[in-house]
């Protein structure tokens, strides 16, 4: 047998439909949460001239360099033509991407096209060749606790045949109901760990995108964005009006004859209306069309919901959407997250990386990073304020904060139109707590306490009120009260929008004067701290001071060790001028302010960064070339080295993240991505972890 050079676990079942890609997103995440270059390996694919979208998939999560035409081994014909050839080439073209991995998962075949005398025991032969341990995936829809142990038996015995190792067992898709026999039946019986996941229907859902290519349909009408929520029903709409309506469910896809202008307009109605579920769409059938004032009155309703039109008949049609499953691709962000959090909360990784014995690395990768801030918010979760209620962006990442537990949410805006615009985007938002400014009862409360810290401005009860009615000044109040932890905000909104009513209302903590802001840059191997990119223009020698200690202390709170860089164009004592004077008299006030930090400036980016430069600029430094926060001198210079540095260098830049503030406020960028979202949460989260929880006393100046 050929020893693996890597890590590495090969994902194998013993039939189709056992929902192995779900497992499989799982097992790669918990690889890159703890290893630095995760790589994908597919031995054997259907086509040659076909894309694997399970492999497009994997291949995105993955933090290896292996592309899709590295991460394939064979395709079935080969196998059929010379199945002991085809583990030769297998092999082969797997240490290729070996070299290229601190641990791969090999993901085995799909039963799309079963070979004799058993593709599970070719699969061990497979794992056996490539040194791998096996972790194997049953179905457990449709069969008993004892039926599933029967199965895993039978597996075992098929791999033992073959010298392979067995390491895990997950028995998927089970039914929600049979759930924990399954799990009990698995440990009585497994000599390894096992676990069992439930079915969930969204995950074979089709969206509405792929049930239109199902009917060779075309869109009628609708947003196109919606047409990536997943149908988890469909029902035919034969019937009279009321009775369709008491069988519409959240989620139902109603098919219906063009010609059936009631049902059209009473589904583009009750899809609106409150107190109805939300549908996932539309299909017209027949190949007939609304009539003109028909067609003329739904586009004056100007309805979101996707209507699709198909030539099929209602038997073809129902039959085609029946025939669709759905896919977890690229597209798929519901599904993916959906998938993670069921693998999360369902199977314990650190045992599972165990029985793979994946190494303890000695490098943080940003998806390592990603994966702990994550994990520390999950571990004490704390309520965070969403102002921006109205941005789809901001409640898909709501949708995946919550599903995954990483914080608790309250999102500002209007509660019927929030709800229903989640529900429209297939968003599960429902543990959300959601508050109108305009009609919360909190309103009259906040805007008391805001007259009493500005009274000194001459702020009165009355113009307070006007003030809580502004969500940036809703949301800040909640956390300056403690109704909620923290604040995130600026997807749709200012910097200065975000952070003013911060001043004002929260103020900064004891012994800095500064508000400022850092970006967490992962790069391949490490994390460093870049201060300030995003709010000081041009800081005073006493605001880079507070800088650099705010820095250092943002810098503990997610474990790396502060070791301050003060930088200018000059290093040590060679440069003069007015920029580097003020870099050097900072240094002195950092030494001053906070003597048990590790400081060193005026310094260059490449001495404070780089070994064999620090050696010879400042060779008895101990910040000198392994300098991990990184202070620049003024906005202009931070901003632009922090973006320089992520798209040249490939890195990851987390924030702006907020600092020296009594209690967590961040802003986004207005720009920003779900995930940028996610991750500022969880920041915002571990910020407030560290808080003392203490209100803020005081007027504010």
């Amino acid at each position: 047998m050929a020893a693996a050079p890597v890590s590495s676990v090969y994902i194998a079942s013993p039939e189709g439909d056992t929902g192995k890609s779900t497992v499989a997103l799982g097992v790669l995440q918990a690889l890159a949460a703890t290893t630095p270059r995760v790589g994908v390996f597919r031995p054997i694919t259907r086509s040659a001239t076909e894309r694997d979208y399970i492999l497009e998939l994997l291949l995105e999560h993955s933090t290896s360099d292996v592309d899709y035409d590295m991460a394939v081994g064979v395709t079935y014909e080969q196998v059929h033509a010379d199945p002991d050839a085809a583990i030769s080439e297998i092999v082969m073209r797997y240490h290729d991407v070996a070299k290229h991995c601190d641990a791969v998962l090999i993901l085995g075949s799909d039963y799309t096209d079963v070979a004799s005398p058993s593709e599970l025991r070719y699969n061990a032969r497979i794992a056996v060749n490539l040194g791998a341990p096996v972790l194997l995936t049953v179905r457990g829809s449709g069969r008993t606790p004892e039926e599933i142990v029967q199965l895993v038996e039978l597996c075992r015995t098929e791999l033992v045949a073959e010298h392979a190792k067995l390491v895990a067992v997950i028995a998927n898709r089970c039914d929600p109901d049979e759930l924990e026999a399954d799990a009990d039946a698995l440990k009585r019986a497994a000599a390894v760990p096992s676990w069992a996941l439930p079915e969930v229907p969204l995950l074979q859902a089709p969206t509405m995108d792929e049930l239109c290519q199902a009917i060779g349909g075309e869109i009628y009408s609708g947003d196109p964005e919606l047409l990536h929520r997943e149908a988890l029903e469909v029902i035919v709409g034969s019937m009279t009006i009321e009775h369709i309506l008491d069988r519409l469910t959240d989620g139902v896809a109603v098919i219906a004859p063009g010609d059936r202008s009631e049902v059209l307009l009473a589904m583009v109605n009750a899809h609106e209306a409150e107190g109805f579920p939300s549908l996932s769409g539309i299909i017209m059938n027949g190949g007939m069309r609304p009539a003109p004032s028909i067609a003329r009155l739904i586009a004056g309703l100007k309805p979101r919901l996707p209507i699709l039109a198909t030539d099929l008949g209602t038997f073809e049609t129902a039959k085609a959407a029946a025939r669709s499953r759905g896919r977890i691709s690229l597209s798929s962000i519901r599904k993916v997250d959906t998938a993670l959090a069921l693998m999360e909360e369902r199977v314990d990784a650190r045992e599972l990386l165990r029985q793979i014995e994946i190494p303890i690395p000695n490098v943080t990768t940003p998806q390592m990073f990603e994966y702990q801030l994550i994990e520390r918010a999950r571990s004490d979760r704390k309520r965070i304020v969403l102002p921006e209620g109205t941005d789809d962006r901001i409640l898909r990442a709501a949708g995946r904060v919550l599903q995954r537990k990483i914080a608790d949410l309250t999102i500002l805006g209007d509660e019927t139109a929030v709800r229903g615009r989640a529900a429209e985007l297939g968003l599960d938002i429902e543990a959300a707590e959601v508050l109108d400014p305009l009609t919360c009862p909190l309103r009259d409360e906040f805007a008391q306490e805001y007259a009493r810290l500005r009274a000194k401005k001459g702020m009165t009860v009355d113009r307070a009120r006007e003030f809580m009615a502004d969500i940036s000044y809703f949301g800040t109040m909640m956390v300056h009260m403690g109704v909620a932890d923290g604040m995130v905000s600026g997807a749709a909104h200012t910097t200065a929008h975000t952070i003013r009513p911060a001043f004002e209302i929260i103020k900064t903590v004891p012994g800095v004067a500064t508000v400022s802001s850092v970006f967490l840059m992962a790069l391949s191997d490490r994390v460093l701290v870049y201060g300030d990119g995003a709010v000081v223009p041009d800081p005073t020698a006493d605001q880079l001071a507070d800088i650099a200690i705010s820095s250092s202390r943002t810098a503990l709170q997610f474990g790396i060790e502060p070791r301050v860089a003060m930088l200018s164009y000059s290093t040590g004592e060679s440069g003069t001028g007015a920029d580097v004077d003020k870099v050097r008299e900072a240094t002195k006030l950092v030494h001053e302010r906070a003597p048990e930090l590790l400081v060193e400036g005026p310094i260059q980016y490449d001495a404070a960064i780089e070994p064999t430069v620090a050696q010879t600029k400042l060779p008895n430094s101990q910040v000198a070339g392994q300098a991990t926060v990184f202070i620049f001198p003024d906005l202009n210079t931070g901003n632009n080295t922090y973006k320089a540095v992520q798209r040249s260098a490939g890195a990851v830049a987390i924030g702006p993240v907020l600092q020296g503030l009594r209690k967590p406020v961040n802003d986004l960028s207005r720009g920003a991505l779900v995930a940028d979202i996610v991750n500022t949460v969880a920041i915002t989260a571990i910020q407030a972890q560290q808080e003392s929880g203490a209100t803020p006393e005081g007027s504010a100046s």
